[in-house]
């Protein structure tokens, strides 16, 4: 039986780390304007919360699928230190297959908290770059990939695991980074002509096609291929493309928000796993909205990850509006 999906992407450790200490700072210029935490030279700061989680965008996205009961596959390099055990009793945990390889150190980050709900990521790769395609075992039957943001060794493997989709007819679901956008522009156009659904953030599109509006930028990234295209932009929602039509997603306005990490990852798996599950559009939209904002009312990416009854059970109650028009 082939799975429903096979994620490829990075896995950490993840570190919340939280001090009453930490200020945001302004800095303005003639032409832009940036927010930075700032922390006290040559103090030592009291910890108010440490958390310890599983995280990386493909880990993140392999428990999305998986918690609403998809068979979900991980394709990785995972190492073979502490944290990597770490790592593997999740996969464990949350039943999901390993097709990948082990390496040396696993990878790590450092999550600091802010005053301003929002966070700044210290990340050590660790051997997630270095995954080379003949460590992959071979029996890769699924009927979807879901392909986000790898560099070197790893980037090139999932080239290759894109052309294998493509000669064996699976779908791919696309969600790049900013670190993937800004290093290797072109592998990421090369996979993005591969994708049969691409979801990313305003800032990614920009850095893919220009600074234009979201309806411009979806109708040039439609050019090079994906089928659907659905761009993010933080509080204020979502714009998407399917069949001729944009569909408008909006957030809810009393949300509580304690920490984004994991909020993208959230939002696009979960509409791929609507798309999987051959829901209606819409409701896939519904399903990804409310799977981001339970994960972004609670520390850690993976934490409030909705099963698939609690998120049906949201999204048959949510009564907000997504404006479908025209294109």
């Amino acid at each position: 039986m082939p799975y429903d999906v096979i994620t490829m992407g990075s896995n950490t450790v993840d570190v919340f780390v939280h001090t009453d200490q930490s200020e945001v700072i302004d800095i303005r210029s003639k032409h832009d304007q940036e927010a930075f935490i700032s922390y006290p030279v040559g103090t030592k700061m009291l910890i108010t919360k440490l958390m310890h989680n599983i995280g990386g965008n493909g880990m993140n996205t392999a428990v999305a699928f998986s918690r609403l009961g998809l068979r979900t596959g991980y394709l990785g390099k995972i190492g073979k230190d502490h944290n990597g055990k770490m790592i593997m009793d999740a996969l464990k945990k949350h039943k999901i297959s390993f097709f990948g390889s082990r390496g040396d150190e696993a990878g790590f980050s450092v999550i600091l908290d802010s005053i301003e709900d929002d966070r700044t990521i210290l990340t050590f790769k660790g051997c997630n770059n270095k995954l080379r395609f003949r460590e992959i075992k071979k029996n890769l039957s699924t009927k979807w990939f879901y392909l986000s943001s790898m560099l070197g060794e790893s980037l090139h493997t999932m080239q290759r695991i894109a052309d294998y989709a493509c000669k064996k007819n699976i779908k791919i679901g696309f969600n790049p980074s900013a670190s993937l956008l800004e290093n290797e522009t072109r592998a990421a156009l090369k996979l993005l002509r591969f994708a049969d659904v691409l979801v990313l953030n305003k800032e990614e599109a920009e850095g893919l096609v220009g600074e234009n509006t979201m309806q411009v930028n979806i109708k040039k990234l439609l050019v090079y291929g994906p089928a659907i295209v659905v761009i993010t932009d933080g509080s204020r929602g979502a714009l998407a493309f399917k069949d001729g039509f944009y569909y408008k997603v909006p957030v809810k306005k009393s949300l509580k928000i304690v920490e984004t990490t994991g909020a993208g990852d959230a939002f696009a798996s979960t509409v791929i796993a609507g798309l999987i599950m051959n829901k209606p559009f819409v409701f896939c939209l519904k399903m990804a909205i409310s799977n981001a904002e339970s994960v972004i009312s609670h520390h850690g990416a993976q934490n409030l990850l909705l099963s698939k009854r609690k998120l049906f059970d949201l999204v048959k109650k949510d009564r907000r509006r997504i404006e479908k028009r025209k294109a």
